[in-house]
């Protein structure tokens, strides 16, 4: 199990927390408007795009909601557009940490972003120092009820790279260009997909002790709390009794 796969684990366990918040629909406009602006704004003819609409979709947004997305991407309600950057650092014991944001002031972001590593036992650090560690993945994520092997299987002939189990879920990846095809390949097959995403899975891991997985944990997610973060990555390899006792919290 990855670190990726266990942090992904713990988001979706928490992800009622993100819907109380009020924070998740705004992370998913900002990512369609992003997106459309990255080329056509026509879904059918923007992958990127594409994938931003079926994200939101799956995590019921309303339609109007998109539309509205799209529409400041073309510039037709005005407003500030925010950019996509990017910041690297490390957490407790040297964890690598990389962090997506969408933002319309940099430097206020930055402050944000410093503030919270300071605070949560970790330094922010220059761009690259981590970088490479996360390869660019596809991570399709569907529940394994009935058999789990059989469904493995079906993953790998449809394309994919690698499928792993996490109690009733499977993860299965591909590289970011077969994406798409996957997912079709599925879907064609009734699979029922619970989410699909462009990622990064992180090449080596770093095992943590119980105390230290807690305080990572904490420190990503008051990084996926601020309003302009929209993804966060680590290398972080959590303890199971660590990732009991947080989610419990």
């Amino acid at each position: 199990m990855s670190g990726h796969s266990k942090w992904s684990t713990i988001k979706r366990q928490k992800g009622v927390a993100d819907a109380k918040r009020g924070t998740l629909f705004t992370k998913l406009s900002k990512e369609i408007e992003a997106a459309a602006r990255s080329g056509d704004p026509d879904p059918t003819l923007n992958f990127k795009l594409r994938l931003s609409v079926q994200k939101a979709r799956d995590h019921n947004m309303p339609v109007e909601n998109i539309e509205r997305a799209i529409k400041r991407a073309s510039g037709e309600l005005g407003g500030v557009r925010p950019t996509e950057h990017h910041y690297e650092g490390y957490g407790p014991s040297g964890t690598a940490i990389l962090i997506e944001v969408l933002t319309d002031n940099k430097n206020r972001t930055t402050a944000e972003v410093r503030n919270v590593f300071s605070r949560g036992g970790g330094n922010l650090g220059e761009n690259g120092c981590v970088t490479w560690i996360f390869q660019p993945k596809g991570v399709i994520t569907v529940e394994a009820s009935g058999n789990a092997d059989d469904l493995a299987l079906l993953a790998i002939d449809a394309g994919a790279e690698d499928v792993k189990q996490e109690g009733e879920t499977l993860e299965i990846q591909t590289t970011p260009e077969e994406l798409e095809a996957v997912r079709k390949k599925l879907e064609a097959q009734k699979i029922k997909i619970a989410s699909a995403e462009l990622t990064r899975i992180p090449q080596n891991l770093v095992r943590l002790d119980k105390k230290a997985a807690i305080q990572a944990l904490k420190l990503m997610d008051r990084l996926e709390e601020l309003d302009d973060v929209q993804r966060v990555y680590t290398n972080a390899d959590f303890p199971d009794d660590a990732i009991a006792e947080y989610s419990s919290q």
